[in-house]
């Protein structure tokens, strides 16, 4: 293996380039224009334009990925995750073109990739398997998963409660399957609301070699996709991991699999565990069992696609310390966690604690809603759980990330929840509210905030003045004090300021002094408090990230214009980019509050958007396979009588 593409994009894909080049690896991008100018095309030896929009154009396209190879030189093809990572007929297409492929065999991917036969195949291999049945199946219990077939990473799943919103769960489920994976067929589970879902990491190679890596806990998910995963997890003792490590290979051996995969399990409060999924592929969240066991995954899959054998066996392996990550997503989790887009304006990193960041963002980068949103993930090894959770935390925390809104402060709040640093997790965590889905700032660093942030301005304004030696705010007469207004957590804040003699301020009633500015930062002392504060103005938004978090504050103009009423509801709003699927209401009907007004698709998933209260339905403005922007006008309503 000499020339490696690397047919994916973002942080996986930079993770691919540099393992490989560390192994003396010729490196090969492929982009769509919306990723030309992202790290990891500027880090890769090579880089082939992938011609067309949107996914199914791009990385999905077999024949292009297969073009770009012959293009640059190829002589193997490494998949990274999702996309067409566990897609047989890709596997086939690439060994057919004479390519090296970094995967599992074609037959492998094909068995495993249809979840109904996968279990059929894992229960006659003596793995434990929930009750699953066809949709049509007279004997179905509830509640009930709908899941995708060929499906993974939380598309094409619902939960079912009972038998009345079953023909609309299938339906729905059915479109998301077909639409990310090129198959609409799904099939039902039994669902377990209290269970931790637990994988274990496999290896093996061609010379008969199978080892397993240890088990991940992955429960905190969002649209059943992982937001935090652990290793090893705080539920699993030294007996369950024997037999979570023995069912694993049983799988494996079944397939006669080889190179990276993950068996997961979904394991109930008892410690029965029953098989849900293979998935063919390096997982997103790899990076805690490297973390904890010391290997480099993407390394031994390159080895064995070389037909060389795994570095090392089972028992050279062992568990050190623990290792967290996060999954830093662009979306509003107040919103439900919809995805968020538009201009990275910073993006720093905290220097420590020291954590590791796999990212493929960067400052300027655009955030559409053709791809995935995830930005970063943000991983803690620690010799304790407890001190891991906490350095991801504050790590998290003192990062910069300004422009695009995040999922960070719920991250945050999650890893500070007594119920997860109790390992009491479970897949119902967000929804039990056990950690804040935002952070809200405390009224005396809003003080502080907003203090800092008008004061950096009167700096900046003194220093791009005609007499910049004069202290800020300096007046040679008895003038009023200087207003700076800002809307903060929904409610204006004035801060008041007038220089003294010796250089210092009275602001609103409090001493306050600048100690410097540097850039973006000032050193501030205000009502006996210093705090060092990086503050960033762009147009009417501003930052303001100190000791304890970011606070964001809206500057009011010093002459306000009038501004248009904005359209009646923000439910009758699109809060995202995306495409209607389809609309549940007609002009002249009744809507009740929370009642179902459009299905809008981005990223692939399928986002409900609701009523924010009652009223007649004036107009309808879209309809299905509309193309709507964030912000867009869905319908207008008129209130009840």
């Amino acid at each position: 293996m000499e020339r490696l593409l690397v047919a994916n994009r973002g942080e996986i894909a930079l993770r691919v380039i540099r393992t490989a080049r560390e192994m003396g690896i010729t490196t090969i991008a492929v982009f769509a224009d919306s990723d030309a100018g992202s790290p990891y095309v500027a880090e890769a030896d090579l880089a082939v334009r992938l011609p067309g929009h949107g996914a199914s154009a791009t990385y999905l396209d077999t024949g292009a990925i297969l073009r770009a190879a012959a293009t640059a030189g190829a002589d193997s093809v490494h998949p990274g995750y999702g996309f067409l990572s566990e897609s047989a007929p890709f596997a086939t297409a690439v060994i057919a073109a004479g390519l090296g492929w970094v995967g599992p065999r074609p037959e492998a991917i094909e068995l495993l990739g249809n979840k109904v036969r996968a279990k059929q195949l894992m229960a006659e291999a003596g793995l434990p398997i929930l009750p699953t049945w066809l949709p049509d199946s007279p004997e179905l219990r509830f509640p009930l998963m709908v899941k995708a077939q060929a499906g993974g990473g939380g598309r094409g799943m619902r939960i079912v409660a009972d038998p009345s919103s079953l023909a609309e769960s299938v339906a729905s489920a059915s479109r998301e399957a077909k639409a990310s994976f090129g198959d609409p067929a799904v099939f039902l589970e039994r669902y377990i609301p209290e269970a931790r879902h637990v994988e274990v990491q496999i290896l093996a190679d061609a010379h008969g070699n199978a080892i397993h890596l240890f088990e991940r806990d992955c429960s905190i998910q969002r649209r059943h996709q992982k937001v935090i995963e652990e290793a090893p997890s705080p539920a699993v003792d030294a007996e369950l991991r024997r037999r979570l490590g023995t069912a694993a290979l049983s799988a494996a051996a079944a397939v006669g699999y080889s190179g990276a995969g993950t068996v997961e399990f979904l394991l109930e409060p008892s410690g029965e565990f029953w098989f849900m999924e293979v998935n063919t592929r390096l997982q997103v969240e790899h990076p805690v069992t490297e973390e904890i066991c010391g290997v480099d995954l993407v390394r031994e899959q390159l080895l064995v696609a070389s037909g060389r054998p795994l570095s090392f066996g089972q028992e050279e392996l062992s568990i050190s310390g623990h290792s967290i990550e996060a999954r830093l997503y662009a979306e509003d989790p107040e919103a439900g966690f919809i995805p968020a887009s538009g201009r990275l304006l910073e993006w720093e990193p905290a220097r420590t604690p020291e954590l590791r960041w796999d990212s493929g963002a960067a400052p300027g980068s655009e955030i559409g809603a053709e791809f995935d949103s995830l930005l970063a993930k943000v991983i803690a090894h620690a010799p304790t759980r407890t001190e891991a959770a906490a350095k991801l935390a504050l790590g998290l925390s003192r990062s910069t990330i300004r422009g695009v809104k995040t999922n960070r402060d719920f991250l945050v709040a999650a890893l500070r929840s007594p119920t997860f640093l109790a390992g009491g997790a479970t897949t119902s965590f967000i929804g039990s509210g056990a950690a804040k889905l935002a952070r809200t700032v405390p009224r005396r660093e809003l003080e502080r905030a907003t203090v800092a942030a008008a004061l950096l301005m009167q700096e900046k304004r003194r220093r791009h003045s005609p007499l910049p030696s004069l202290p800020s705010g300096w007046r040679n007469s008895a003038m009023p004090a200087e207003e700076t207004v800002f809307i903060a957590a929904g409610e204006e804040v004035t801060v008041r300021y007038r220089c003294q003699r010796d250089g210092s301020f009275n602001v609103n009633g409090e001493q306050a002094r600048i100690h410097s500015v540097l850039g973006p930062w000032i050193d501030l002392e205000y009502a006996g408090v210093r705090e060092r504060s990086r503050i960033l103005v762009d147009g009417h938004r501003v930052w303001v990230q100190g000791a304890e978090g970011d606070a964001e504050l809206h500057l009011l103009p010093r002459h306000p214009q009038p501004l248009a009423r904005a359209a009646s509801g923000s439910g009758l709003i699109s809060p995202l980019p995306g495409r209607i699927v389809s609309t549940h209401v007609l002009p002249g009907g009744r809507v009740a509050a929370g009642d179902l007004v459009a299905v809008v698709e981005a990223m692939k998933m399928e986002h409900r958007i609701t009523a924010p209260s009652g009223g007649i339905v004036q107009e309808l403005l879209v309809a299905a396979g509309d193309q709507v922007a964030a912000g867009d006008a869905l319908a207008r309503l008129t209130e009840s009588s």
